[in-house]
């Protein structure tokens, strides 16, 4: 068996893009590490009956429970709206997923996984996160477990979790890196041409994820203009100019609709510093 085996746990609905995203990076990360040292992702399920996911294709297991009974040294458990909405996996699944996490080096989940391994009894006393949407919910279903519903990923001693969908990349990136390094995480990122490798204990919320405007209104203007010029300070004369306004009329947002969300306010420059902000955790 190779030096590290991954175990993924999929179950009927499962969200196609919290098993994909994992595996597309530990594969592409053997294009970085010794044939000694490559992963091999096996995909474990009740049965290796075809599963229907949540975007309607279908993927079948490597492996059943029954047949899945050697330690894996990371076990992940991918979520699925299912999980959110109330649905308790088997007894069986449960009872695998207990003796798969006990014999791990890591445990974890993708998204909502994390109700999983609230019903398996693996997240009581521990910090924890999922899709922000899904936090309360997972909160109130399992109260013993810390929930922070704005973190890309936690840590909390051998449990890993994350949030929704396409922070199971970030999980797993972060992952690769502590197997092999920052290099070989950088690379994998780049070959998968990963925006931004965002750590940990960042945000869920991205200033960048706010409603786009036209390219060619003021609006759209004045945050290119912003995304341009992030290491200086932007004045209210120079926004303005940008925006093609007087001061006094950008600053009150009168000539166009929207504008008033776009521009900075006479104390601070507050939309550039949330931009500023979110290049600096890229960076770091």
């Amino acid at each position: 068996m190779p030096a590290r085996a991954i175990a993924i746990l999929v179950i009927e609905g499962v969200q196609a893009l919290d098993v994909a995203g994992p595996v597309d990076v530990f594969v592409e990360a053997n294009r970085y590490i010794s044939p000694a040292d490559r992963y091999e992702v096996i995909l474990v399920a009740e049965t290796t009956e075809p599963i229907r996911t949540s975007n309607g294709t279908r993927i079948v297991a490597d492996r059943s429970l029954e047949d899945a009974q050697e330690s894996f040294p990371v076990v992940l458990v991918a979520g699925g709206e299912m999980l959110y909405a109330g649905m308790r996996p088997s007894d069986a699944t449960l009872a695998w997923l207990v003796s798969a996490a006990q014999r791990a080096d890591v445990y974890g989940s993708i998204c909502t996984g994390a109700f999983a391994l609230g019903h398996a009894g693996l997240i009581d006393d521990c910090d924890v996160t999922t899709h922000w949407r899904a936090a309360p919910v997972l909160s109130a279903a399992f109260p013993r477990a810390r929930v922070n519903s704005d973190r890309i990923f936690l840590r909390d001693r051998r449990l890993m979790t994350s949030a929704g969908v396409t922070a199971g990349i970030d999980l797993s990136l972060a992952l690769v890196a502590e197997h092999h390094g920052p290099k070989v995480a950088l690379a994998v990122a780049k070959q998968l041409v990963v925006v931004a490798q965002r750590r940990g204990g960042q945000s869920q919320f991205s200033p960048f994820l706010a409603e786009t405007p036209g390219e060619e209104t003021l609006v759209a203007r004045v945050q290119a203009h912003v995304l341009d010029h992030l290491r200086s300070a932007l004045s209210m004369e120079e926004l303005a100019a940008a925006a093609g306004m007087s001061v006094r009329s950008f600053s009150r947002g009168n000539d166009a609709p929207g504008v008033r969300r776009a521009r900075t306010h006479r104390r601070g420059a507050q939309p550039a510093g949330g931009q500023r902000i979110a290049a600096q955790d890229r960076r770091l």
